[in-house]
């Protein structure tokens, strides 16, 4: 995650000690799928879920042993995602035993099936945050979701954890279909006093697979980026600031220090310092993921490889196993990327983008993501 908002206005914010801090150095921030079963029928879906049920998935003993072992293990972030965890009725008590072992339990769900009785009793419980997934305004988020209406209920949700004073925000990701709608998402923040938003690059997973030639040009991503940015210093210097992250293409980092360079030199050297200390992307290290059927991947987006299964063994043990040869590797995964990866200048504060996209255009885990949109002269040395 870049964090716009801290770098652009210097802005403390919650999870800074994992994205800036050696807290994020010690053990990974966790996804749990804790279930494929969506009630929504999403076109970028990158676990191609549907409303059926599914077999195979973790129960509430085995989630509960999966948590004691990664609260001993240290990770300090337990997301629960889907499909749509919502859907599973042990949530509330699987979460509640997260908390009791110590753990920031976030939430990522599409936000229909919140109710103000749900919404108090993640706030009870301490539940730290709930991401909203939004595709844009009315007609384009219903279009995205396949669900008529989907865009009240989500929106109801959203309102429905505010008025709780459960901290919640937007998660967009960002395509052709929808960056027409950007604009009108960051009016809908600040009218709806949203805190916080993430905007989403899109992987190549799942369904998003099919969305390849919908995904922004590099000028198109250059593009967005400084509307981000642009929405975000204003909001700021008006008093009214948000935290506003991008998400999953960590060429934004350069993108952001290189703009900061030209309009704010003392600024842009703050945000080099955070960025070198960030180290970008960090599936396989400092993000991993847990499967509904238990197997443990690099990160959620990335299924195609599992490093073994939480019924079988920990994660902890699968997570530390390094006689793996990808895992050991993702460890030091600055060593092993090619092309212009390999070359680039800002490999220390990119980390070599996303592997689950390289794969998934050219077939080899090390080639240089195909979403970067620097240029050549950009990441000359």
């Amino acid at each position: 995650m870049i964090s716009i908002s801290r770098l652009c206005c210097g802005t403390a914010e919650t999870m800074d000690s994992l994205r800036y801090g050696g807290e994020k150095h010690k053990r990974p921030v966790v996804v749990w799928n804790m279930t494929r079963r969506c009630n929504l029928n999403c076109i970028h879906c990158y676990s191609s879920s549907q409303n059926i049920r599914y077999s195979n998935e973790l129960t509430t003993d085995e989630g509960k042993k999966l948590i004691s072992d990664l609260a001993s293990f240290g990770s300090p972030v337990l997301l629960f995602s889907g499909g749509e965890p919502m859907i599973r009725e042990d949530l509330p008590e699987l979460a509640e035993f997260a908390v009791d072992q110590g753990m920031r339990v976030v939430l990522s769900t599409n936000g229909t099936l919140l109710t103000r009785e749900l919404a108090y009793t993640f706030k009870k419980i301490g539940v730290s945050y709930v991401g909203v997934s939004v595709d844009g305004m009315e007609k384009t988020h219903d279009g995205f979701r396949g669900v008529k209406g989907a865009f009240d209920m989500t929106l109801k949700g959203i309102r429905i954890c505010r008025d709780e004073g459960i901290k919640v925000g937007m998660r967009v990701t960002m395509n052709r279909k929808n960056v027409a709608d950007i604009p009108a998402l960051f009016e809908l923040i600040e009218t709806e006093n949203i805190p916080r938003a993430c905007f989403y690059h899109l992987v190549y997973s799942g369904r998003g697979s099919r969305l390849v030639n919908e995904d922004l040009s590099p000028d198109e991503k250059r593009r967005v980026l400084d509307l981000i940015m642009d929405k975000t210093m204003d909001m700021f210097n008006r008093g009214k600031p948000k935290e506003i992250l991008t998400v999953d293409n960590h060429a934004d980092g350069p993108y952001v220090y290189m703009r900061l360079l030209e309009e704010d030199p003392e600024r842009a050297r703050e945000a080099m310092s955070l960025l070198m200390v960030n180290e970008g992307n960090s599936s396989g290290s400092g993000i991993g993921c847990v499967s509904w059927d238990g197997e443990v991947h690099a990160d959620q987006f990335w299924r195609g490889v599992s490093f073994g299964n939480v019924r079988e063994r920990p994660f902890s043990k699968i997570w530390m196993d390094t006689s793996n040869e990808l895992m050991f590797r993702l460890k030091d995964r600055k060593k092993y990327v090619k092309g212009r990866c390999a070359d680039c200048r800002w490999l220390d504060i990119c980390g070599g983008n996303f592997r689950a996209r390289a794969e998934a255009v050219t077939g080899d885990i090390w080639a240089p993501d195909p979403a970067c949109y620097l240029t050549e002269k950009e990441i000359a040395k």
